[in-house]
């Protein structure tokens, strides 16, 4: 069985934890990446690693003193990322995007997610976005991948600016890029 019908299978069965019934398109995975940074000693985190399609886009960008922090949820997807990316900028981090200020201290550079927030209560979902924002150095990005333009303006009540982003694929995928800027005023 190839890898991408595997892929599929396994996110299928974990639907209410990947939010999806495959792993994003390639062209979605690259402008989800369009913000990552390629400077020495950045730091990105990815929150639903997933099979790692999203994970290996961002270490194709990264400078090679940069790292990563990937987390992911499903163990079984931590530990077949870890077979299958061998990378000493990798950090895998087996848990939820809810207790990411437990793991990373430093200040992000970019954060790429793909996580599924129609999941979530919107208290859980605006707290994961509040942290991302927090963590995030002024005029950096987070960028989200989701199938529905519903949770659109989630983002919008914490980010200062914030752009969609539609990929054609089936089914349609919305990239939303939202970035940190302090200086902005908020309408």
């Amino acid at each position: 069985m190839n890898q991408k019908l595997k892929t599929s299978i396994a996110f299928a069965r974990n639907i209410f934890v990947t939010g999806a019934f495959a792993q994003t398109s390639s062209d979605s995975e690259v402008e989800i990446c369009r913000y990552v940074s390629d400077k020495p000693n950045t730091v990105v985190v990815e929150f639903g690693m997933g099979h790692g399609n999203i994970t290996r886009e961002i270490l194709s960008r990264i400078s090679p003193t940069s790292k990563l922090y990937a987390f992911e949820v499903k163990t079984s997807f931590c530990e077949h990322v870890r077979e299958n990316i061998q990378d000493d900028r990798l950090i895998i981090v087996n848990d939820s995007a809810e207790f990411v200020k437990k793991y990373v201290k430093e200040e992000v550079n970019s954060l790429i997610a793909s996580i599924p927030y129609s999941f979530f209560s919107k208290e859980k979902g605006l707290q994961i976005i509040q942290d991302a924002h927090d963590l995030l150095v002024d005029d950096s990005y987070y960028s989200q991948v989701l199938y529905t333009k519903f949770n659109f303006k989630k983002f919008e009540e914490i980010f200062e600016d914030c752009k969609m982003k539609k990929i054609s694929h089936f089914p349609n995928e919305y990239i939303y890029h939202c970035r940190k800027d302090m200086g902005m005023v908020k309408k």
